[in-house]
Order: structure tokens, then sequence, then C-alpha cells
């Protein structure tokens, strides 16, 4: 009992081993080939560097201490393990902690640390076959995955998934691998170029983390009504209350929804303005921008199949596309009014980030920041 009481909230080795195991094979490359698109996306990644900061006008004079990885499927999985593991350590010592004064507790844990592991798997292995690329924020350096120093993240390319895309969608390939690094890039620069960017998402989610419920009869109850919810078991009278929530957003409590709100537009904010930024840089460096935008848009939309779209929904991942959108239009909106150095005062605070209702609007964005600024 002294072993198990010991256990893990999640058993992260499990969780690596079940993704690995389940994760798809990437297209068929011979090995001159794969050399070929590690060496290329590698060369991609270092001249977007230059082509992001011009466009931007941000970190020009800065120096990168983020690596760039180009990885596969499973390198993926364990990237993003490590990742989450850093980041819910103060939530699972907590958890941690309740168990321990729970009857059963340490037996359930224990249990329950390996299901978790298994679940958390198989969620990594159906995403690990749809990211082209992550900047991640809070990634701890391991012999295996180097890191910035001083808490700095990584640049994931996942060479396998980028081929993949580039022949579903008949589009050149040379092109295509600029394209997704511009995107990628701009993440890179938005968190080195604006110091304080990382420890205020990192304390918006720990915020989000420390409102989680963790007593396991609390959690499973809000598990089960959100369930119902699906099914269509809500009392009467409440059936558009819970219309548009993912499973992930109806286990949220009413303050946690608030945290969410911020998080959203912030979130926005990122994606938006990588993808205007990708596109802006296009036309000078990447020919054929326009079919591999208008193709790529389609895709998104589309989904890849029905099984697809209804995980994209449970998982909350549909939210993560209106975030492109709505955000490369708050961009694109602000952009027009006050051009890239006024826009560029989104960067100043935290104070300055939109909020989810100025995501929308982006004219009420510029009424409060540059009306303030410039009285």
């Amino acid at each position: 009992m002294t072993s198990i009481g010991g256990a893990e909230m999640v058993d992260w080795n499990l969780a690596v081993a079940t993704a690995t195991r389940l994760v798809r094979p990437g297209p068929e490359v011979s090995r001159d080939e794969a050399r070929a698109v590690v060496a290329e996306l590698r060369r991609h990644a270092k001249a977007s560097e230059e082509h992001v900061r011009g466009f931007t006008r941000m970190g020009e004079n800065g120096v990168h201490d983020t690596p760039v990885l180009v990885v596969d499927r499973p390198g993926w999985v364990r990237a993003n393990v490590a990742g989450f593991r850093e980041l819910l350590k103060p939530l699972l010592d907590k958890m941690q902690e309740r168990r321990g004064s729970t009857p059963g507790g340490a037996v359930f844990g224990a249990v329950g640390g390996k299901v978790t592991g298994v679940e958390l798997g198989m969620l990594l292995s159906f995403l690990s076959s749809r990211v082209l690329g992550q900047y991640e924020t809070f990634a701890p350096a391991t012999r295996e995955l180097p890191a910035g120093e001083n808490g700095g993240g990584r640049l994931l390319l996942v060479a396998p998934n980028i081929v993949h895309v580039e022949r579903e969608l008949d589009v050149e390939p040379h092109d295509f691998r600029l394209w997704v690094c511009l995107h990628e890039e701009t993440h890179r620069t938005q968190f080195t170029a604006v110091p304080w960017l990382r420890d205020h998402l990192e304390g918006e989610i720990q915020s989000f983390l420390g409102e989680t419920e963790v007593d396991p009869m609390t959690v499973l109850e809000r598990i089960r009504e959100a369930a119902q919810s699906f099914a269509g078991g809500r009392p009467e009278g409440e059936e558009d209350e819970d219309g548009g929530r993912s499973l992930v957003e109806l286990v949220q409590t009413p303050a946690q929804r608030e945290i969410l709100a911020r998080l959203t537009a912030v979130m926005s904010l990122l994606e938006g303005h990588a993808d205007f930024v990708m596109d802006g840089v296009g036309p000078s460096v990447v020919p054929s921008v326009g079919e591999i935008r208008e193709k790529f848009q389609q895709r998104r939309a589309k989904g890849a199949s029905r099984l697809d779209l209804a995980l994209r929904k449970l998982l909350g991942l549909d939210a993560k596309l209106r975030q492109y959108r709505d955000g490369e239009r708050f961009v694109r909106g602000v952009v027009e009014q006050v051009g890239m150095d006024g826009f560029n005062r989104v960067w100043t605070s935290p104070n300055t980030l939109p909020t989810k209702a100025e995501i929308a609007k982006p004219a009420d964005w510029v009424a409060r920041v540059h009306r303030k600024t410039d009285s």
C-alpha cells in the first residue's frame, strides 16, 4: 500500500506508451526523402524568423533562445506529455493531497492514474496525426527535447503530418512547408518578443486549474450532468442553456467560465495573428499562397470525417477553428484602422489584450486602447 500511495494521479509513462502504440503510421516516404523534408523544414524555420520579424515589426533586435525540433508523431506525443506534466503539476499535487485523506484514496488513485494515463494517451494519439506544428510555451527541457533557457519554449514541426496534408491538398510542397513555418514562427515571435506574455498566460491557466473541483464525487456528478445534456436528458426548459458548449466546457464552474472567456480572447488573438502574418508574408515568398489558403480553409471547415467532426465538437476543438477565424478578422480589422504599429499596442501589457467581446468588434478595442494611450 505504501507504493500504491505514492502513485501519481496520472501515469505519464502509460500515456506515452498508449499513444505511441495507437498512433497511425505516417505517409510512406523513403529514408532520403524523409531526410530532405527534415532539412528543408529547418531551413524554412530559420528563414521565417526574418520574414515574420520584418512584417510584424516585433522582436527585430531580439535573439531567439528557443530550439526548432522537427519531430515525428511519437516525438510530438512525448513533448506534449512533458508539457502537460509541468503545467498540471500544481493541480495534481492538490488532488494528491486530497486523495491521501480520503478512505480508500490510495487504491483509487493508483487505479485512477492508470485509467487517466490510458485516456490521455488515446486523446494524444488522435491529435498526433492532426497537428502540423506547435510552439510549446511551457516546455521543460529534457535530454531528448531541449527547450529555451529560463522557462523558454520550443518550436515543434511534425514532419509526417506536413507531408500528409500537402499531398492530400495537392499543393506545391516547398511552398506549403514554408507557409506552415511562417505560422509557427509567428507564435515563437509572439512569446520571445513579449516577455510578460508567457507568465500572464500561465497565471490564467493556473487560476483556471485552481478552480477545479478536487472532490472525485463532485467531478463525477458534473460529468454525469454534462453527459445527460448531450444525451437529451436535461430538465425541461433548459434545452438551450448549454446548446453551444462542448463537454470540456460543461464540466466547468462559473468562475472557470470567466477565466476561459479571457483565455479564449488571448488564444484567438495569437492564432488569428499567426494566420494574418502567414498570409501577409505569403505573397512575397510563397508563390502559391492563394491556392494553399483556399484548399486549407476548405479542409479545416469540413474535417476529415463525420467521426472527426463529432470528436472535435466533444473535445471543444471546433472552438479552436473559430479562434483562427475570429482572431484573424480582429487583427485585420485593427490593422486596417490603425496600421501595424497601432495594432502592436496589443502587446503593451495584459490590460491592452482584447476582451472576448472586442475580438468580435475590433473598433471597440481601438477606441479603448488608442483613446487611453493617446490622451
